[in-house]
């Protein structure tokens, strides 16, 4: 164990679960405090104890980042509890939606998806925001997704919150030059997690059995552990690190669509359809 973040504060949403367990997991083993956060109550302690196998320490807490006031009670009740150290704020709560294309999407479901994945994002950071400013000292990083740097058929509502976040933390970036706060966003490519298997199939054409084989193709594309990805988030916030792209897939995702911002989207369309078939 190293204690690089010694008197340093991690405060990390979905951490019950892959990268944000992982991140909260690795951050106590280099010496942060962490307060991880879930909305799933068991399995925050699966993570908890998880990490009391380790001898690592963590306070816990159930939070709906979807749930504006039970954001900003959370924000009241642990600032207090900072004390004036430094804080890593990571914004990784977010859930999928396999609904289909655009037209077979319900706005209930759309708005669902993006109060959780843009709305807590910037919930937690204005919760957080007052005492950043106040120290003038920080991390805040948000994950959004190389579905943040293209835009990809039948994702019209999780394009569009991971989007959101990208714009909303390079805008961010801006206005924080010149102070001791620093930002990250974060476009993780395939990562071996639960997000699309816990998608549950909301479109009126969409069957178990089609969710069943997109989850099996996501599993064999994705070609990133959790472990992996935290680890590269960690060594970005030490090294100050604007932006990460993460894996292979990632990397060419995004090479791809700054090269050939409006091409890719057939270039991409081939290879899906191709994909899917096989």
């Amino acid at each position: 164990m190293s204690n690089h973040f010694a008197n340093t504060v991690f405060v990390v949403t979905g951490a019950g679960s892959g990268i944000g367990r992982q991140v909260a997991l690795q951050a106590a083993m280099e010496g942060a405090a962490v307060i991880a956060t879930d909305i799933n109550t068991a399995t925050l302690a699966e993570t908890s104890q998880i990490g009391q196998g380790q001898g690592l320490e963590m306070e816990t807490f159930t939070l709906d980042v979807a749930d504006k006031d039970a954001v900003y009670n959370f924000g009241s009740a642990v600032i207090p509890k900072l004390k004036e150290r430094k804080l890593v704020l990571i914004n990784n709560a977010g859930v999928g939606l396999f609904s289909g294309n655009f037209h077979s999407t319900s706005q209930d479901d759309f708005e669902w998806l993006m109060n959780i994945n843009l709305w807590g994002v910037i919930r937690m950071t204005k919760a957080f925001y007052p005492y950043f400013i106040k120290q003038n000292e920080g991390h805040i990083v948000n994950l959004s997704s190389v579905f943040g740097l293209g835009g990809f058929a039948n994702q019209t509502a999780y394009c569009t919150a991971k989007f959101g976040v990208r714009g909303f933390t390079e805008a961010l970036r801006m206005e924080l030059l010149g102070t001791g706060i620093h930002t990250t966003c974060v476009h993780p490519g395939g990562i071996k997690t639960n997000i699309m298997r816990s998608a549950t199939p909301k479109g009126p054409e969409l069957t178990a059995a089609m969710h069943a084989k997109a989850t099996a193709t996501f599993d064999k594309v994705a070609m990133t552990t959790p472990e992996k990805a935290a680890s590269l988030i960690l060594k970005a916030v030490k090294r100050k690190k604007q932006r990460l792209v993460i894996g292979k897939d990632g990397k060419a995702i995004d090479i791809i669509t700054r090269m050939i911002p409006v091409g890719y989207t057939k270039i991409f369309k081939r290879k899906m359809d191709k994909t899917f078939k096989e």
